[in-house]
């Protein structure tokens, strides 16, 4: 078990050290939680008070949050408690699944696919013709790689995720379990000489840039003439969709649930709160907000935040609910 005093603590975080403790931190827990051992954190005012009741030993706290170490207890004052939270995270992180051999028995590895140096390829993965994986890639057990594919020096692609062909990831990306990339995009049309809906084949791809890291369970479906995109150090979190053509700029965020239609387009630090959905064809412009739960029908402007069904200005929503509950009152 890792274990550190309150002075190699405050070496990692470089922040302001307000009184002293004599115990071992052997790790971060949560205020209400935490036991003499932890180390907490407080990133908001309206967590203060829970520090005079909860048994941690050391806080990690914002600048300008009113707080007192207290007896055997101490406070280190960051600018940013969440980052410097996410610096300590990584000390103490537990080491990942370690991997043995290089390429495992069980694994189907095509003979034309081309294979880093350092990589890791677990048991029942399948890598097809012409896949070129990067220096120091990890698949983890029953991967499938098809073929056509590169993937990126560093990235870790996660157990179940299918990466179908002629799909790019980039480098230092994270893939979790049971993630597609690559599926066909939902195309039909009804065809009234058959009189059925007429499948319209994707024969597109998926681009993924680097640092991008996709949770579980969701889907990126391929183009159908072209590449469906997400730029540079975007994050989705689980179960969300990604229609095809969608192209998604640097360092946009996807919460759980989220999903887009076909032909979206997202400014560069979109936010996409959990559960909202977003109407094909629609551009949300750089730095845009989308609220949980918000439907999309048309274009947002960069930097606006929207809420609601359908989905308005936030300002506007907050009006528009504000009259809803007198009305209800008057009822």
């Amino acid at each position: 078990m890792k274990s550190f005093n309150i002075n190699e603590i405050n070496e990692i975080l470089n922040g302001i050290l307000e009184g002293t403790t004599t115990n071992l931190i052997t790790g971060p827990e949560q205020l209400e939680k935490a036991k003499s051992n932890h180390i907490t954190f407080i990133g908001s005012k309206k967590y203060a008070d829970l520090w005079e009741t909860s048994e941690a030993s050391v806080a990690i706290i914002n600048e300008g949050i009113v707080a007192e170490p207290g007896e055997n207890r101490a406070l280190i004052r960051v600018k940013n408690a969440d980052l410097a939270m996410a610096k300590l995270l990584e000390v103490f992180s537990p080491q990942s699944p370690v991997l043995e051999e290089e390429i495992h028995p069980t694994a189907h590895v095509d003979k034309t696919a081309k294979i880093g140096v350092g990589c890791k390829i677990s048991a029942g993965v399948y890598v097809g013709k012409n896949v070129v994986l990067g220096d120091h890639v990890i698949l983890y057990p029953n991967v499938t790689v098809l073929d056509d594919c590169t993937i990126g020096k560093n990235s870790i692609i996660w157990s179940g995720t299918v990466i179908r062909e002629r799909c790019h990831i980039g480098n230092d990306c994270i893939l979790q379990p049971n993630v597609t990339i690559g599926a066909d995009g939902f195309g039909y049309r009804f065809c009234p000489e058959k009189g059925m809906l007429i499948k319209i084949p994707q024969i597109g791809n998926v681009v993924i840039g680097n640092g991008v890291e996709i949770g579980s369970g969701s889907c990126i479906d391929r183009g159908k003439f072209s590449s469906t995109i997400l730029g540079d150090g975007t994050k989705i979190d689980n179960l969300v969709q990604i229609g095809h053509n969608s192209v998604l700029g640097k360092f946009c965020i996807m919460a759980g649930n989220s999903g887009l239609a076909g032909s979206v387009t997202l400014g560069d630090g979109v936010v996409i709160g959990g559960s909202a959905s977003i109407k094909d064809h629609v551009t949300i412009g750089a730095g845009a907000v989308v609220g949980a739960g918000a439907g999309v029908m048309s274009d947002i402007e960069s930097g606006k935040k929207v809420l609601g069904y359908p989905a308005v200005e936030s300002r506007e929503a907050l009006k528009q609910w504000a009259v809803l509950r007198r009305l209800v009152k008057q009822s």
